[in-house]
């Protein structure tokens, strides 16, 4: 399911849907077999088939190098309080001008931001890989494909949480946290640090503060500066398509909400055999999660295509099996995961992206301007707040006149009794 939504998006957001055989997604080559070593009932991470995330960050810097036409590659370090983190992030952008991304259509894909999701990270080398050309899309025309990606500025963050990655393979196959122990999908500044009555720092924590993880920082700037016109955040332990928003049970009003939920329906049709969950995050997995990169990205970045993306999960592993939960452990379950029925689409059968897009890039002019580009931490929460102040203090000082008022109208009595 997961390459066939990607290859999906790719093609669609030029102004074209792609549907592509779930059977592709095989390719990926992954299966292990129990979690902690110490207990026979949790599966490992089987080493010969999932790339460690040494061998798959050098892989694909070699994959970089081999096509320097399509792909570049920078490494992004910040520090905080003597933690240090580095994020890669690939460009794919085919005859690379001076101002080119602003002419092009721009996606910002982030994978591995949860340590023990390592089938995303594979993911985002199969998608480097197809993007390259070294891969193939089964039963598509690649010149139809290349013409849509002319018209493509793609970011892809293989592996947002590389420090809680390590300590995954290190043993702890059940860690989500970045290496302090936070929780980078709960460090973002839109509703940050609220905690709902089962909190589990182990699993939530957000942070001291917003952004208070380099890699929350390194991924806010990236994102502000690139101001990517769609944003998916990769993840697993569930089949489900999430837009905006995540903190609470509603979804954005009018257009947005319309735009965003037909192109979600649409590849739930094509791609999930309607299994995929549908709808905001908050109102879809039965808990609010607060201090999220998605509702980050569509509330403070604008971005107007803002989802997050579960590819897979084993409801029937237990709590304890972590890695079989998040990630496909035997080839037959991929083989399950892949028999899908979606006919491919043709040419003459793909959807325009106009619908969805349409007059957005003005409107997002309009309405955030080019300060956007300067936009720091919570600024645009900061003045939310500080209006909330003012307001505040101006009734408060309309109460106080009112009743010194009042009290010049009354007859002075004494305070002690005569």
């Amino acid at each position: 399911m997961a390459l066939s939504i990607f290859q999906f998006l790719l093609f669609s957001i030029s102004n074209f849907f792609l549907a592509s055989s779930f059977q592709d997604l095989l390719l990926l080559s992954v299966n292990a077999q129990s979690h902690n070593l110490t207990q026979p009932s949790v599966t490992p991470i089987n080493f010969d088939l999932y790339h460690s995330s040494g061998n798959l960050m050098e892989e694909i810097r070699a994959l970089v190098h081999r096509h320097p036409d399509k792909l570049t590659m920078e490494t992004i370090k910040a520090g905080n309080k003597g933690y240090g983190a580095e994020v890669s992030v690939v460009t794919y952008c085919k005859e690379k001008k001076d101002n080119d991304e602003r002419s092009k259509l721009r996606i910002l894909l982030s994978f591995g931001q949860h340590g023990r999701e390592l089938i995303t990270t594979e993911l985002a080398l199969r998608i480097l890989s197809i993007l390259s050309e070294e891969k193939f899309l089964p039963s598509m025309d690649q010149a139809s494909l290349n013409s849509a990606l002319d018209k493509l500025v793609i970011k892809v963050v293989p592996m947002e949480n590389l420090n809680g990655r390590k300590v995954v393979e290190a043993g702890d196959l059940c860690e989500r946290r970045n290496g302090r122990g936070v929780d980078l999908n709960r460090n973002w500044s839109v509703d940050w640090g609220k905690k709902e009555k089962d909190y589990d720092p182990y699993e939530e924590n957000p942070g001291i503060a917003p952004f208070s993880e380099p890699e929350s920082q390194i991924m806010r700037k990236l994102a502000i500066s690139f101001e990517p016109n769609l944003w998916v955040n990769v993840h697993s332990g569930m089949e489900a398509l999430f837009m905006p928003y995540d903190h609470k049970n509603t979804t954005p009003d009018g257009l947005p909400l319309q735009r965003m939920k037909s192109l979600l329906e649409e590849v739930k049709h094509l791609h999930c055999q309607e299994r995929c969950m549908i709808g905001s995050g908050g109102g879809s997995v039965g808990y609010f999660a607060h201090g999220t990169a998605t509702d980050f990205m569509y509330d403070i970045v604008g971005v107007p295509m803002a989802f997050t993306f579960e590819i897979y999960g084993d409801g029937t592993a237990s709590s304890r099996d972590c890695f079989k939960m998040f990630n496909p452990t035997d080839l037959a379950t991929y083989n399950k995961l892949g028999d899908s029925n979606a006919s491919i689409l043709k040419p003459d059968k793909l959807v325009s992206i106009d619908e969805y897009l349409d007059g957005y890039l003005m409107e997002r002019r309009n309405r955030y301007g080019k300060k956007l580009e300067v936009l720091e931490l919570g600024m645009q929460e900061i003045r939310t707040y500080f209006r909330l102040f003012l307001l505040s203090s101006v009734l408060l000082l309309f109460m106080f006149c009112s009743r010194i008022s009042k009290s010049k109208c009354r007859p002075i009595v004494s305070a002690i009794p005569l």
